[in-house]
């Protein structure tokens, strides 16, 4: 016997959020990225022998290294951050269900 008074499936499912926070996470983030490869390809043109890129803010080795490394540091901060957005806006916002109760494809 079925019992649907009061039943709303529309209940079940989580009510869709807003999504401009997380697209503002991945401009932002590709933004560090961008920035961290630009403050490494600085660092290494100073390395190399090329005129200071940053003026004299990178004159010396160790303040280009410096530059390096923080560069790639924002890099790898600037892709993973970029990541984790992506893949929550892409993540489905119906409901889900177990792998092992779907049907058989042969």
């Amino acid at each position: 016997m079925k019992h649907s008074d009061g039943f709303d499936a529309r209940r079940l499912r989580p009510r869709n959020t807003s999504n401009w926070r997380l697209r503002l996470g991945a401009g932002l983030a590709a933004l560090f990225a961008t920035f961290g490869v630009l403050l490494s390809m600085a660092g290494i043109a100073t390395l190399l022998g090329q005129p200071a890129a940053l003026g004299p803010l990178n004159e010396s080795p160790a303040a280009a290294s410096t530059f390096i490394v923080i560069g790639l540091l924002l890099l790898v901060f600037g892709v993973m951050l970029w990541r984790r957005c992506r893949r929550r806006l892409r993540s489905p916002s119906d409901l889900s269900m177990a792998p092992h109760l779907m049907k058989k494809r042969d």
